[in-house]
């Protein structure tokens, strides 16, 4: 586990394939996410701060939730709450948070931006006072995961365009995958390359992930695991 501060009030904990943070205000204590493989992120975030602690999910995937035992309750969007109980049979009670929804740690707004695309209920977390963005999955140069029931590629390219719309409200983007941070130029163009996928202009290369057929389309600066078949869609 690398664990690095990002200031003395934010710290990412990165276990090589995802990451989580945790981030402070003057009353309490919110990680964003809570690992893959790791059981115990509430005592690595009790290790750190005496605040209150708070749990908030970016989305569902299994790589996000590893110590979500560990908390009787948790934020989630409600579009969520399939993917975490069905799909995952994860447990505790969720708290729903909405578009526009602000969570105040004391002195520090974070933000809800629904994000749907990459899952239905993903959420980023803007940090009004710092000008940051925690992305979660759909803004990252690392693998992005399209393939499957959960994931639409059409709402994701929305969620984009949303999000490109607020860029001037922060400097930096904080995703859970690939390099962190990012650049707001990236928004654009992962907008710009999953539209090439959409329209067949793009040809992917035939893979398998966990058991799953798939296409990858690699453009470089991020590639998109997607269905056999996306390739073929229309707009």
């Amino acid at each position: 586990m690398d664990i690095r501060k990002i200031d003395a009030k934010t710290i990412a904990f990165d276990e090589g394939g995802v990451r989580f943070f945790l981030l402070l205000g003057t009353e309490k204590a919110l990680l964003i996410d809570s690992g893959m493989m790791t059981r115990n992120a509430d005592e690595l975030a009790r290790e750190k701060t005496s605040l209150p602690l708070e749990l908030l999910l970016t989305h569902a995937d299994r790589d996000h939730i590893g110590s979500n035992a560990a908390f009787p309750c948790f934020y989630m969007h409600p579009s969520e709450a399939s993917n975490y109980y069905n799909g995952n049979r994860g447990t505790g009670r969720f708290i729903p948070v909405w578009e526009g929804d602000v969570l105040d740690l004391g002195g520090r707004p974070l933000e809800v931006i629904h994000l749907p695309g990459h899952t239905p209920g993903s959420i980023a977390v803007l940090d009004r006072n710092h000008r940051r963005l925690f992305s979660g999955d759909p803004i990252q140069d690392g693998r992005i995961f399209m393939f499957g029931v959960q994931r639409e590629m059409h709402a994701y390219r929305e969620s984009l365009l949303r999000l490109e719309a607020r860029k001037n409200e922060f400097d930096e983007i904080f995703p859970s995958h690939g390099t962190c941070p990012v650049g707001t130029d990236l928004i654009m163009k992962l907008y710009d390359a999953s539209g090439r996928i959409l329209e067949g202009k793009s040809n992917g290369c035939p893979a398998e992930v966990h058991g799953n057929k798939i296409s990858v389309h690699d453009f470089g600066f991020a590639s998109f695991l997607c269905n056999p078949d996306s390739e073929e869609e229309t707009p």
